[in-house]
């Protein structure tokens, strides 16, 4: 597995919020059997099985993705808290496999809890991601700022996945996530953590209407100004409230999320669909005149 200093080199060159760059692909293994997209995939006879688990890591890398993002706890909306010892379970013989026998990448770890993020890092995981933005757990955001580690902070608007889409409100969506994030971005500095290792996602489906999607993803580029932002969109329920579709053939509109991410200058974009959607930036940077 590739070291959080070479991701820093790479996102060098990936852009900022607000001008047109260079994004990286987040590749999603989830290790749940009840997440939203690709629950159970993994799943062999009840029980999770890690090699199949490497063989879609391979895949993915294979198809262009940069990082994968492992998740051992759904975060679906109306999904319920997994116990520590249970997503530890489900994650952390992966990981190890994963840096065993995996191919050459970056590994994120989505979690909200401290201990398995650090546990992880000490496996070779190099990214953390949490979906509450460090606010879950109290040791997250000082575990972030002293590891050399690169995080994700996440806007979600309600206390937890299982209660977050209940009648979501915003006065203006797009000036309160921004405030959030930039809100939590200075907590992480405080604490002494590099800013240059921090990247911020503004929570696409968590705690939002099909309204407030929309109106994030147009209003991109005003998120955070300067900062790395990381999007997540990837069939999502809000492109079923557009164009109806089962959650495995919403290609279209994650790859036109993608689009809006592309144009606002995001870092990183977390997908399912790793192949589509690395040919879709190779050519549409290639019509801008970018090199592909």
């Amino acid at each position: 597995m590739k070291n959080a200093e070479s991701l820093l080199q790479r996102l060098a060159a990936s852009g900022c919020s607000g001008s047109p760059g260079h994004p990286l692909l987040m590749g999603i293994l989830n290790l749940t059997p009840d997440s939203f997209s690709d629950g159970s995939l993994y799943h062999r006879k009840g029980r999770l099985d890690p090699e199949a688990v490497l063989d879609q890591a391979e895949r993915m890398v294979a198809e262009g993705a940069g990082i994968l993002d492992l998740g051992a706890e759904s975060t679906r909306p109306g999904a319920e808290a997994v116990p520590p010892e249970e997503e530890a379970r489900r994650l952390l013989p992966c990981l190890s496999l994963l840096a065993r026998r995996g191919p050459a990448c970056w590994i994120s770890i989505d979690t909200r809890r401290a201990a398995l993020a650090e546990e992880a890092l000490g496996e070779g995981a190099c990214l953390i991601n949490d979906v509450s933005a460090a606010r879950d757990d109290a040791a997250m955001l000082p575990l972030m700022a002293r590891s050399d580690c690169l995080a994700v902070l996440m806007h979600r608007q309600g206390a937890d996945s299982k209660s977050m889409q209940q009648a979501p409100a915003y006065t203006n969506v797009v000036a309160e996530v921004s405030a959030f994030l930039e809100e939590r971005a200075t907590a992480f500095v405080a604490e002494g953590g590099e800013e240059g290792r921090l990247l911020l996602d503004p929570g696409i489906g968590f705690g939002k209407t099909l309204e407030h999607n929309l109106r994030l993803l147009a209003g991109l580029g005003q998120l955070a100004p300067g900062r790395r932002l990381l999007l997540g969109a990837s069939r999502k329920r809000f492109i079923d409230a557009l164009h109806p579709a089962p959650v495995t053939q919403r290609l279209g509109g994650s790859l036109a999320a993608l689009q809006a991410g592309l144009a606002a200058g995001v870092s990183v974009i977390r997908v399912h669909d790793v192949q589509a959607s690395a040919q879709y930036l190779r050519v549409a940077r290639a019509i801008a005149g970018s090199p592909p």
